[in-house]
């Protein structure tokens, strides 16, 4: 029977990253909220890359409708706790992975403590959860943490980066520049995909998007490509090589199109174009979905 071996385990990481840049890897802390659609996808690849310690946060429990496109939604796992199912998972993938979980979710009084020594976030909250989300960025932004977002659109992914020094993830998505729900929703999804180049791709609304029970249509393929894309960004700004991207920049990639976009938004949410940009996607979504409800 085999015993695990860091070294050999990643040894075919060797070649796109150095044997020192994979011992730094190694000892890279990084915390994930939310352990759902593409959180848990986000946390077993960056085991797979050797990444060995982190802070993962989740309330919820799996259940059937998880099973398009969450890494931990098995039958077996129904009813489940997620943070503590894609903890065993993780650690079956590399069982030296130091995890500290915090299974009632993120809130206020543990923001502190899941924060504590983290050297970069990733944003794994389902797309509906804002107020959470703004106080995350917040505190990164405070606590000189970078931070990723990286968003399954589709059959294919989005991302932006926030780097301390540079653009906030408020004065990009001007998220509170709004009290309204719908229109808070707007200016986050169109942040993540200024040119929307997923539109065309949608063949049935009826079902899938629903603003006022708060869900949209996903796929395997999205959640796993925006791991691909969060963990490579991951990799580039903890061992500090690569080009890299940040606000107001948000790249996009869309499989199913064969299309790839990258979007310089000037001013982020002070751009004098996002007024006719929300109110297309307002007409877009009201008149092709269930609506937008505050």
């Amino acid at each position: 029977m085999n015993k695990f071996d860091y070294d050999l385990a990643y040894s075919r990481n060797i070649g796109w990253v150095t044997r020192s840049e994979q011992q730094e890897i190694r000892k890279k802390k990084i915390a994930i909220a939310g352990m759902g659609g593409v959180g848990g996808v986000h946390l077993t690849t960056l085991c797979r890359m050797g990444f060995s310690n982190f802070h993962i946060a989740d309330f919820d429990q799996f259940d059937v409708a998880n099973i398009n496109r969450q890494a931990g939604a098995f039958e077996s796992t129904f009813g489940k706790d997620k943070a503590l199912v894609m903890e065993s998972i993780a650690k079956d993938i590399n069982p030296e992975a130091n995890i500290k979980v915090f299974p009632k979710g993120l809130n206020d009084e543990n923001m502190e403590e899941f924060f504590d020594g983290v050297d970069l976030y990733i944003d794994g909250l389902d797309f509906f959860v804002l107020e959470l989300r703004q106080k995350v960025f917040k505190h990164c932004e405070k606590m000189q943490i970078p931070g990723i977002t990286a968003a399954p659109i589709g059959m294919g992914a989005s991302f932006v980066n926030f780097i301390p020094g540079k653009m906030s993830f408020e004065d990009y998505f001007g998220l509170s520049e709004s009290k309204d729900f719908a229109d808070m929703i707007l200016r986050f999804a169109i942040g993540l995909s200024p040119k929307m180049i997923h539109r065309k791709n949608i063949v049935d609304l009826t079902g899938g998007f629903s603003y006022p029970e708060r869900k949209a249509a996903s796929s395997p393929m999205g959640c796993q490509i925006a791991s691909g894309v969060a963990v490579t960004e991951a990799v580039k700004i903890l061992l500090g090589r690569g080009k890299l991207y940040t606000a107001p920049w948000a790249l996009h990639f869309d499989a199913f199109s064969n299309e790839y976009v990258k979007t310089y938004t000037i001013g982020g949410k002070r751009n004098p174009l996002l007024k006719l940009k929300l109110a297309i996607a307002r007409k877009f979504y009201m008149n092709e979905s269930k609506g937008i409800e505050a």
